[in-house]
Order: C-alpha cells, then sequence, then structure tokens
C-alpha cells in the first residue's frame, strides 16, 4: 500500500537523519569497549573519511534515481545528506588533525606537501566547504543562478574524494572498495553525461 506523501515525507526524513549519525555512534561504541582493533585511531580516521566519501556518492545518486526511476522523494534528502558528508569529512579532518598528528603543524604542512593522498584530500576538504556553507534556503535565494554554477564543484569534488582513498588504500595495500566506489561515481556521471547529449541533440533539433 502506498502511504500518502505527507506521511511518507515526515516519517522518512528524520528516520534517515537517525540512521546517518549510527557510523558515529558505532565508533563511539567502539571507542568506548575497545573493539576497534589494534589501531583504533586509524580505524577512526578511515571510518569517518569512507562515511564522508559514502554520503556525497549518495547525493548524486539520488539525482540520478529521479530522472531513471521516477523517484523524487531521494531528493529532499539530498541537502541533508551533502551536509552529513560535509560532517564526515570535517570529523575525519579533525581526527586526523589531532588524534594523528596532535596539532604538530610543521608535520602536517609536510603531509600535505609530500603525501599525495593526503594533499588531494586536503583539496577536496576545500572544495567542501563552499558546497555547505551554502546549503541553505537564504544563500540559494542570495546566489540564484550562481548557486547552481557553484555546486558543481561537486564532481571534481567527488573525483578528488575518490582518488584520495585510491591512494589511502593502496598505501595500506586494500584496494576492493575503493574499487566500488569508482565504479559507481563514473555510472553517475556516466548517466549525467549521458542525459547532457541527449539535452544538446534536442536542442539542435
Amino acid at each position: 500500500m502506498q502511504l500518502p506523501e505527507p506521511y511518507f515525507s515526515r516519517g522518512f526524513k528524520p528516520a534517515v537523519f537517525v540512521l546517518a549519525l549510527l557510523p558515529l555512534a558505532l565508533l563511539g561504541w567502539g571507542v568506548w569497549h575497545d573493539t576497534l582493533g589494534a589501531n583504533p585511531i586509524e580505524t577512526i580516521t578511515r571510518s569517518l573519511g569512507e562515511w564522508g566519501l559514502r554520503f556525497l556518492l549518495l547525493t548524486l545518486l539520488l539525482s540520478t534515481l529521479r530522472r531513471q526511476i521516477g523517484w523524487g522523494q531521494g531528493l529532499r534528502l539530498r541537502r541533508m545528506l551533502g551536509l552529513f558528508a560535509f560532517f564526515y569529512g570535517t570529523l575525519h579532518l579533525l581526527s586526523y588533525l589531532w588524534l594523528d598528528q596532535f596539532f604538530d603543524w610543521p608535520e602536517i604542512g609536510y603531509d600535505i606537501l609530500e603525501r599525495p593522498f593526503i594533499t588531494v584530500g586536503m583539496l577536496a576538504f576545500v572544495l567542501m566547504v563552499p558546497l555547505a556553507a551554502t546549503s541553505f534556503k537564504a544563500a540559494i535565494r542570495r546566489l540564484g543562478r550562481d548557486w547552481q554554477r557553484l555546486h558543481r564543484l561537486i564532481y571534481p569534488l567527488s573525483l578528488l574524494g575518490v582518488l584520495h582513498f585510491w591512494w589511502l588504500a593502496d598505501s595500506k595495500a586494500r584496494t576492493d572498495m575503493p574499487l566500488v566506489y569508482t565504479v559507481l561515481l563514473l555510472a553517475l556521471l556516466g548517466e549525467r553525461l549521458w542525459q547532457w547529449r541527449q539535452q544538446r541533440q534536442r536542442q539542435q533539433r
């Protein structure tokens, strides 16, 4: 039975919000009960970054689902999931700065310059900041059409996020999940390129 639209919306969005906090709660539980393995700092940092990337890819997937199967409800979650991507990305960065480097700024600066996956990760976070800062209705109204142009940064941001994870996983000899994220991202970008070409052809006709 199909639920009425308002009822579905009221119950669905808060449930997704709670589920989006579950990874953080599980990490906290792991810290409290000491179940994060031999290197808990690495586990925390990697998990936070990976969840940030997952939420970023989910925001792209929602638009694809609307176009391909007509599921428009997902668009109501897009802004919230994008902010969760920024939330987990920020925690990922803070865990690196604090738990891994203890705010040793000279060492952090050396890492950024000399370790490519750190460089790419920092650049990805820089691109996330304006997207998160303009994800509110007041910013959308103020920027007008420029808002849409600005939020196309999600494409290079997603590429940098996947590349960051590839290089990080390669340094740890783990390349299974980065491959999954790469295939998903290429599929999402390919769908958008196909849609753009279809639109161009219609305009030319």
